[in-house]
Parts: C-alpha cells; sequence; structure tokens
C-alpha cells in the first residue's frame, strides 16, 4: 500500500506524527503549529528541531492559505476547545462564517477550499465538547458533525480514556474520523447498520473494542443549517444527547453509551518510573510536606473573594502521594515547577516525596524520552506540553487500523 499523505494541524510537538509515522504508513507532507500567545513558539522549535524545518508552517493557520497546503488523503489535528458558534454575513457567498480566531472554521475552510479535500479526517478533543456550551448541550458538536456532513463527510467518534486499554495514563479525549462520499471506507460505512459499526466493525470499535447493548442506541436528525443550529439546538435541555459512542451520517446521529472491553497487560505509574539518580530538583522539601497535603487534602472551608462576597468551598481528597500501582492521574499544564500544587504527581520514593521528571512525563504520553529537550526549553515548559500533548499509543491503534480497512476495503 502507498503511503497515506498527512495534514498535521495544531501540532504541538508532534504526537499525531509519531503515532502515525510509526506503523510505515502515513507522511507527513505538510504541517502547522502557532501558538497564539506567546512571542518565543516554543512547541514549534520541538517539532522542528525532531522532524525538520521542511514543510512545517510556524504561522496563524487562520492566515494560511490553502493553496500553499499540498493535497493530502488525510487530515490530522488536535484543535483547541472553543465556541463554535456561527454567524449569518452578508459579504460571504455561503451566507456563513465562523467566529474570527476560532479555529474549528479554519479546518472547514481548508476542507471547503481544496479542490482535492483529504478523502479521511482524524481529530481530536476534550470530551466535555460533547456537552457544550452549558446553556446548549451538544450544540458544538452538532455544528461541527453538520458543517462536516454539508462537506461530504461521514464521522464516527468515541470518547477514549488511554488508561481503559492498558496506556499508561488516565487520559479522556474524543477522538473522530470524518470518511469522505468519495471513498470505498464511506461506501462501506453505510452499507453496515449503525450498531454493526458502532460495537464491531467501524474503525475506532477494531482499535478499541467495547460492549454495550444495540437496545440503548438513540437516533435524530441534524437536517437543519447552521445558523439555525446555532441559534436552536437543545436550547433550555439539561443533558447533550450525544453519547459517548456514536456515528453520524447522511444527516443522521446513532449515539450510544459504551464500556472499555479489554483483559490485556496494563502499565501504572510505578512502571514509567526513571531508575537511578534523580535531580534534586524534584525532591520536595520536607519542610513543604504540610503545603502539599493541605492542597491534595479534602477541604470544607468559608473563603472570601476580592468583592469581599464569603462562600462555602469544599473538594474532596485526592490519593498522596499518587499510586503506583494504577495508570497516572490526567497530566495538565501546569504539571511543571515546584510551587505546591493540588495536581501535580508526588511519588513516594525511597529518599522521600519527589514531582515527575520530562521523561516520566513524557513516558505517560508514549512519547520517546527527551523528545521535547531541547537547547532553551525550561522543564516547565516540557511539562507544558505534555500537559498539552496527546497519548501516542491511542493514535498508533487507530492509524493501524485505519490503513488496514482503507487497503481492504
Amino acid at each position: 500500500m502507498k503511503k497515506l499523505k498527512v495534514i498535521e494541524l495544531f501540532a504541538g510537538v508532534g504526537g499525531f506524527r509519531l503515532g502515525l509515522e510509526d506503523s510505515d504508513n502515513y507522511k507527513v507532507v505538510w504541517s502547522n503549529q502557532w501558538e497564539p500567545s506567546t512571542k518565543t513558539q516554543h512547541a514549534s522549535l520541538v517539532y522542528e528541531a525532531r522532524f525538520g524545518k521542511q514543510n512545517h508552517s510556524n504561522m496563524d493557520i487562520s492566515e494560511v492559505e490553502s493553496k500553499v497546503i499540498p493535497d493530502a488523503d488525510i487530515l490530522v489535528g488536535g484543535f483547541p476547545c472553543q465556541d463554535y458558534s456561527v454567524a449569518t454575513t452578508l459579504q460571504n457567498s455561503k451566507g456563513l462564517i465562523g467566529k474570527k480566531g476560532v479555529l474549528w472554521w479554519s479546518i472547514h475552510r481548508i476542507l471547503s477550499e481544496k479542490k482535492n479535500p483529504p478523502k479521511y479526517l482524524f481529530l481530536e478533543n476534550v470530551d466535555r465538547l460533547l456537552k457544550s456550551p452549558s446553556n446548549q448541550r451538544g450544540r458544538d458538536f452538532a455544528i461541527m458533525l453538520k458543517s462536516l456532513d454539508d462537506l461530504g463527510y461521514a464521522v464516527e467518534w468515541r470518547v477514549i480514556n488511554a488508561a481503559d486499554y492498558g496506556l499508561p495514563q488516565r487520559r479522556r479525549r474524543i477522538f473522530f474520523l470524518g470518511y469522505h462520499k468519495s471513498t470505498s471506507l464511506y461506501k462501506q460505512f453505510k452499507k453496515n447498520t449503525p450498531t454493526d459499526w458502532i460495537f464491531d466493525s467501524g474503525t475506532i470499535a477494531s482499535a478499541f473494542p467495547i460492549t454495550g447493548t444495540s437496545s440503548h442506541i438513540t437516533s435524530f436528525t441534524i437536517d437543519e443549517d447552521l445558523v439555525s443550529l446555532s441559534e436552536n439546538f437543545n436550547v433550555g435541555a439539561k443533558l447533550s444527547p450525544f453519547q459517548n459512542t456514536g456515528v453520524f451520517i447522511n444527516g443522521k446521529v446513532h449515539t450510544t453509551k459504551s464500556t472499555p472491553n479489554f483483559d490485556g497487560k496494563r502499565t501504572v505509574l510505578g512502571d514509567i518510573l526513571e531508575k537511578g539518580i534523580i535531580p534534586e530538583e524534584y525532591y520536595i522539601a520536607e519542610e513543604e510536606y504540610a503545603k502539599w497535603e493541605y492542597l491534595k487534602g479534602a477541604k470544607k472551608e468559608t473563603r472570601t473573594a476580592k468583592t469581599g462576597f464569603s462562600y462555602n468551598y469544599s473538594e474532596g481528597s485526592m490519593i498522596f502521594p499518587d499510586a503506583l500501582d494504577n495508570a497516572s492521574r490526567t497530566i495538565i499544564t501546569g504539571e511543571g515547577g515546584k510551587s505546591p500544587s493540588r495536581f501535580k504527581h508526588v511519588v513516594q520514593t525511597k529518599k522521600g516525596l519527589r514531582r515527575l521528571t520530562p521523561i516520566e512525563l513524557e513516558r505517560l504520553n508514549m512519547f520517546p524520552e527527551n523528545h521535547t529537550a531541547i537547547e532553551g526549553i525550561s522543564n516547565t515548559k516540557r511539562a507544558f506540553f505534555m500537559g498539552n500533548a496527546l497519548v501516542v499509543g491511542v493514535v498508533q491503534r487507530i492509524g493501524k487500523i485505519l490503513t488496514h480497512k482503507i487497503s481492504s476495503s
């Protein structure tokens, strides 16, 4: 099989690329990474150091003309979760435009402007996408599905927690695949029943098996135009109609709650810890223990806001130090640095309590060791990258199954 050509958007430090190119069936032909709020483009510098500067763009994607992006078979990316609402505009012949700076519309624009749009899409986002915004639960995802439907794509999605399938981190993310109607895989998708595709023959189900019951599949149509959807979808409802698993084809949603089905080897936090001497900076001074314990502990207290308003605050306790016999908690972008925090990982060692090293954080996302170690990049920034990254093993598995399905369809 010829290698599939890939466009990688919102590339970060290259998690999608690592997962796909690992199987030798994919080749990234163009990539883009732009951090809007920083002068030094740290993630892009790491990306270029690891994969080269050729065909890599470090510009705001909304300002990149689609004609400079080469044709490719598949477009991938973990795009930011934003407000995807649309508005009408007289200047736009299609009658619609997404809010400026909302990066979903950059993907949409590239797909709609390219004469030969990518045949496949492989995208990732935070799982709250299925239920945002809070006053119109599920509206953002409905807009996305309908806009892809308008462009000729069918979609399957799943919220995957990497640890449910033996991978080292409890990181829940929604992954979705789009199939253009010109592909034989789309025709196969259409021929199958939604139940069969969701539970059995779909790409995600083949990569990450699930259990569930077909009697719990909910179906509904999304047939309004994008402006009506934006204004009216699910107004006033408390719950999103989208469950953690589903498909969308020809304007019709089929969705259900599924449960992971995995019985293999599991990698736990203890497995990824570095052996040997750990630099002193990662150890927590004993006089700091009480601060960490307080932040990690349960609380019920009265707090006063800056405005002078008093309110009752409560939160449950967290395991402290982190359990070594379980997958790790989710890495967040504030993982780096010495200051005590409720959310940073802390492990107990013979020498005392310590934070995780950049290599350990890379291992939790299944990146190569020292992938983010380049001159001028601090350890705090390296931790930030891993808080933003995805678990490479999830992309690897879906990528392998996708090429197998393409070659046999």
